[in-house]
């Protein structure tokens, strides 16, 4: 049958894509479904990451922090520039570029592995019906197949106290998309997305002022590791205040005010734009008519188990909509997963190691527990920390902020955790992930030769720091 297949992916994003490819791969008649239109109002493969999220935000920060290295002399001495400026049309057109670029070979990859794409919005029904609706054409279609994988992603989340007008207030896919730089900018939300926006356009000149509502800065991090990052955007010039309630914005001709509650103390901010960054949620609503029966939390997340698959027969969901952090590489993890489920050979995720990362500078990274969670668990431990100031390739390169902290368990010497905070923390968790993934002990990272001069001998110093090795630093061993 034209219209059956071996699967049918809904939603097109790191999940859902990788999702249908790998199950291309594995020999199955393979169709993905996704609703997304760019602005040019063409359909196009890659979800929120690669249009309007981790894509196009890491472009803008790699552009950001290139100005503003330009700019401080400081960073580069013996090298001035003069009569520096900055074209924010340019620079968006090639944030659009690059994500073209991606978008695009998707659909290359799509063609090449033999799946059907298909633009359009999905609803499942009863027996694994997929009822389509054109984006083109807004006709309906049904389809039908063996296996059905949701992929739908997240939306940002709405707050009562701020309506969205997406000119002056807008969510995180907004703030991507300024014309110009605002002079005074504001933030509700101090977590990745809100950091990562705050980082870029003060770079590119604007006041930031970050307001989070929770007592505690990224509490999801190593207390150590957050407090070092405060201090550091706060030395950057980032305005940011903890256990600060936004309880009121009002739209003006002039830009946006918004009151607050600081602590217990009412205070009122004025600025030129508004980003709300107070999270996700998953895209789940009018996915499926109510007496399809499938289980959703209040929350908006798709119940599974163990393999992802839902209370109904042959459908799994992965990425977002599942529990779990909400990270593109978990849901590409989760597609391969499920892919290789279906064909008869499955495998499990290893939850406990997929690393978490804010790409700002200095970069944030971690995997595996933290101190205060051991602490929680009665599990004793060592630790062992190395700061950047003491490298040097750091030096070399005038970006000493920051350490690298590893946790072992006290008597197996078996890492239990990785923290850092320094220039390149996204690539250097990598090897704190495949080092947890064989169950290495700090022992283990100490015994491995690390080039020199490279960054990735913090890591080697803080393994060695865990036993009282360190040989760049007074050696402490701290027993837990």
């Amino acid at each position: 049958m034209e219209n059956h297949f071996d699967v049918i992916v809904i939603g097109a994003g790191p999940a859902g894509y990788v999702a249908a490819i790998r199950c291309a791969q594995l020999g199955m008649k393979t169709a993905c479904i996704d609703n997304w239109i760019d602005d040019e109002s063409r359909p196009v493969l890659g979800g929120t990451c690669l249009n309007a999220g981790c894509i196009p935000s890491k472009a803008l920060l790699e552009i950001s922090e290139y100005y503003a290295g330009l700019k401080d002399s400081s960073s580069h001495p013996g090298i001035i520039f003069k009569g520096l400026e900055l074209d924010l049309q340019q620079i968006q057109d090639e944030k659009k570029r690059i994500v073209s670029e991606l978008t695009g070979g998707i659909q290359i990859l799509f063609r090449a592995n033999g799946i059907t794409s298909i633009a359009g919005q999905a609803q499942l029904h009863p027996d694994r019906h997929v009822v389509v609706t054109s984006v083109a054409s807004n006709q309906k279609k049904e389809m039908t197949a063996n296996n059905i994988i949701i992929a739908t992603g997240s939306r940002p989340i709405d707050i009562e106290a701020v309506v969205m007008d997406h000119q002056h207030i807008v969510d995180s896919q907004g703030a991507l998309q300024f014309k110009e730089v605002p002079e005074q900018l504001g933030i509700i939300g101090a977590g990745v997305i809100g950091l990562e926006m705050g980082s870029i356009w003060q770079r590119f000149g604007s006041e930031v002022t970050i307001l989070e509502a929770q007592d505690r800065f990224l509490p999801a991090a190593d207390r150590d590791i957050a407090a070092l990052a405060l201090a550091e955007y706060q030395r950057q010039g980032l305005d940011i205040h903890i256990d600060a309630r936004v309880t009121k914005t009002r739209r003006h001709n002039n830009g946006v005010t918004v009151n607050y509650q600081e602590s217990g103390h009412s205070k009122q901010l004025e600025v030129d734009k508004l980003i709300v960054a107070v999270g996700r949620r998953p895209n789940t609503e009018g996915l499926t008519p109510e007496e399809v029966g499938l289980q959703i939390d209040e929350g908006g997340y798709i119940h599974v188990n163990e393999h992802l698959m839902t209370n109904l027969p042959e459908v799994y969901a992965i990425g977002d909509v599942v529990p779990g952090p909400m990270l593109a590489h978990k849901g590409s993890a989760e597609g391969v997963a499920v892919a290789e489920h279906i064909n008869g050979s499955p495998h499990q995720i290893n939850y406990d190691t997929i690393p978490a990362i804010i790409y700002t500078e200095p970069e944030i990274a971690w995997t595996g527990q933290t101190e205060e969670k051991l602490k929680q668990a009665g599990i004793k431990y060592r630790a062992g920390s190395f700061p950047f100031s003491a490298s040097g390739r750091a030096r070399a390169m005038r970006k000493t902020s920051g350490m690298v902290k590893i946790l072992a368990e006290e008597k197996t010497d078996e890492i239990l955790g990785v923290h850092i905070i320094g220039t390149n923390a996204s690539e250097l968790i990598a090897e704190a992930v495949l080092a947890m993934e064989y169950h290495a002990a700090a022992e283990d990272l100490a015994l491995t030769i690390h080039g020199h001069p490279t960054l990735s001998e913090a890591l080697h110093e803080a393994a060695l720091a865990v036993n009282g090795q360190a040989i760049h630093i007074v050696n402490k061993i701290l027993k837990k």
